[in-house]
Formats: structure tokens, C-alpha cells, sequence
């Protein structure tokens, strides 16, 4: 199975620049039926299949932000009103990834102790909600 945690070969450059140090740089939504939910957003958005694997795709198109799809063990769809289970994050491309992770905590993000290996950085927003923060280097 590919490492679900390794960056995409999608090139950074071609993302719009929100900042000089981070860019916001894929969606990435959870679920348990990988083609099926690449197939809806593909269809529905106009997006091109950019890369994809076993558990995994991801969907672009020039100057837009990635949408990534991934499968997840025993992935419960979200009820509404939201139950409170995440069902989406953001990965969080920086050029100076240590000083993003410290400047998202000193704006309220907590880290949490279960991290996913060395390639990203985990942090949960204010309400709770995980994000990822990586190297910017990684995407492309």
C-alpha cells in the first residue's frame, strides 16, 4: 500500500499564494469509497484525476487548491448537524515549517501527542479540528 502521509508530486508553484511562508496546499476528505467520492467531486467540479493509489486520489486542476481523497478504516459519514468527528483537514504547505507549526500555536492551535511519522506535523485548530503543516519543498 503507498504511504498515505508522503506529499503529493503536485507542483506548489502552480498554487495561488496566500502567504510567503505557508499556502494552503490540498482539501483532503475522508471516506470509505475512494473512487466513488473522486468520481462525484471530478464530475461536479471539473477536476482531473493528478495522482491516485491504493486508498488514495487526488483531484486538480491548474490554480485551483487539490482536493485529496482518502480511505479510511471504518469511516462513519458525518451526521447533521455534525456530530463533532472530523471529516476533513487541511495540509498546510510552508516554506519554514517549524516556525508555521509555532506561529499556528501561538494563535491557539494545540499539538497533540499522536503525531502520523516525521513527514507532517499534526495540529488541532481552536475548535478542535486537525490540520497538517509539512515542508512546502515536498510538494513540488
Amino acid at each position: 500500500m503507498s504511504d498515505p502521509f508522503k506529499p503529493s508530486p503536485w507542483p506548489l508553484a502552480s498554487l495561488p499564494t496566500m502567504t510567503d511562508t505557508a499556502n494552503l496546499a490540498m482539501f483532503t476528505l475522508d471516506c470509505s469509497d475512494v473512487p466513488a467520492l473522486t468520481g462525484f467531486y471530478r464530475d461536479l467540479l471539473g477536476l482531473t484525476v493528478i495522482a491516485e493509489g491504493e486508498g488514495y486520489a487526488m483531484l486538480g486542476k491548474d490554480g485551483a487548491t487539490p482536493i485529496g481523497i482518502g480511505a479510511v478504516p471504518d469511516y462513519q459519514p458525518p451526521a447533521w448537524p455534525d456530530s463533532g468527528r472530523k471529516q476533513f483537514h487541511f495540509d498546510i504547505a510552508a516554506t519554514d515549517p517549524a516556525a508555521t507549526v509555532q506561529r499556528a500555536v501561538e494563535l491557539g492551535a494545540v499539538r497533540p501527542d499522536e503525531q502520523p511519522g516525521e513527514t507532517w506535523t499534526v495540529l488541532l485548530d481552536p475548535a478542535g479540528h486537525p490540520f497538517c503543516v509539512t515542508d512546502a519543498a515536498n510538494w513540488g
